[in-house]
């Protein structure tokens, strides 16, 4: 998890909100989110996008309140506006991280058949190697056993030969 304190300026806040651009609550959104400090977040989970958004609950506080009682915004939104946190959508996160945290590197995340090529190809045939060596041997504990296997066994490890042989002038 990164975390970063910040206070935006509003020109700042206008570029983070700038899909708002043209609403009616633009100027007063930038300008309560540019008179303090916040708290920027990314998470990493497996559907960290809808996991957070579950957690925050509706961008309203008041329907939060009705349907999320126990979510973030209903336990500490006070208007529609001052709803306590920001979530970002599956399509925005990527260029919210990289607003909030230039320095930092966003890998896209394979999926379909991307990521099936990549296990096929990579992860695959160590792990089946690893499972059938786990199978024969039944040890007492199988998951630190298949950790160790995995680590002594892993295709991507520097091979270091044992034997140094040092000649001197």
């Amino acid at each position: 998890m990164m975390k970063r304190r910040a206070h935006l300026t509003p020109e700042q806040t206008s570029d983070f909100y700038a899909e708002h651009y043209g609403k009616m609550f633009f100027p007063s959104l930038v300008a309560y989110m540019s008179s303090g400090p916040i708290i920027a977040m990314v998470l990493a989970k497996e559907n960290a996008v809808n996991y957070w958004r579950e957690l925050i609950g509706p961008t309203n506080c008041f329907r939060a309140r009705e349907t999320h009682p126990d979510s973030i915004r209903a336990l500490y939104g006070t208007d529609d506006q001052r709803n306590a946190v920001h979530g970002s959508d599956q399509y925005g996160a990527e260029r919210e991280i990289r607003f909030m945290f230039p320095e930092s590197i966003v890998e896209p995340i394979p999926s379909g058949q991307a990521a099936k090529d990549y296990l096929a190809k990579l992860v695959n045939p160590t792990l089946l190697r690893g499972l059938t060596n786990l199978c024969k041997q039944k040890p007492g504990d199988p998951i630190t056993w298949l950790a160790d296997w995995l680590i002594q066994n892993n295709p991507n490890k520097p091979c270091v030969n044992d034997k140094v042989e040092i000649v001197e002038p």
